[in-house]
């Protein structure tokens, strides 16, 4: 996705902020009327990954891919810039809420 760019259709809008392993972020707002964060932007393309014992576990975010088994990165999920405690696919869709993917690197 572009920066600034708007996604999607339905009620709920919120914005996703992705910052990348070169440390460049995009911003953009996503509309949706699916259930979770995790469905919305799977949906769209935003993200993909696999399903594991903790909910969706993200490998890409827009098209940059982060692998704990290749490289020790990961994407990092955020909620209004605070680290998130669960999945992407455990939280509904707030309208105005910030919801982030940063690559960090695993101990």
């Amino acid at each position: 996705m572009a920066d600034g760019a708007v996604i999607g259709q339905g009620a709920v809008a919120f914005t996703v902020e992705v910052q990348g392993a070169d440390g460049k972020t995009v911003t953009f707002t996503v509309n949706t009327d699916e259930e979770t964060v995790g469905a919305a932007l799977l949906k769209l393309g935003v993200v993909s990954g696999e399903d594991s014992q903790y909910g969706l576990y993200v490998k890409s975010v827009n098209g940059e891919t982060a692998d704990y088994d290749v490289d020790g990165t990961y994407w990092a999920f955020y909620v209004n810039g605070e680290y998130a405690m669960a999945s992407v696919d455990a939280y509904t869709p707030e309208a105005g809420t910030t919801y982030g993917f940063h690559v960090e690197k695993g101990a």
